[in-house]
């Protein structure tokens, strides 16, 4: 077969998954400073309720994202996300590290639970 001729594939677009868009508002909220260097998701259920449970850890490096890390603490437990089929029950910061030598560094870590919303 001409190579001309052969059948184009066509390429499924990977779905993304709750983990990945609640990465990604998280990240939005730190206005592109803070990096994800830790993430797990485990399932979570009640009796009336079925989601995840996330924990991050974020690493903001330099004066401006530690700025931003700062307004992080400040505004996730109040922030109104916006994922589609997923309510943020709760969010909140489970701990904060700070370093000013050699270079301003701050780590935050936080805890998502996010349910299913029929």
């Amino acid at each position: 077969m001409r190579a001309d001729i052969l059948p184009t594939r066509t390429h499924r677009r990977s779905r993304r998954s709750t983990g990945d868009r609640l990465r990604d508002a998280v990240l939005t909220l730190c206005a592109g400073h803070g990096q994800v260097q830790h993430h797990t998701e485990k399932a979570w259920a009640s009796i009336t309720f079925a989601g995840t449970r996330h924990c991050l850890r974020i690493v903001f490096e330099g004066g401006d994202a530690v700025q931003a890390g700062e307004d992080l603490v400040a505004t996730l437990p109040d922030h109104e996300f916006a994922i589609p089929r997923q309510l943020v029950a709760d969010a909140t910061i489970t701990a904060v590290e700070s370093e000013l030598l050699p270079v301003p560094r701050m780590l935050v870590e936080c805890e998502l639970l996010l349910l299913e919303d029929a």
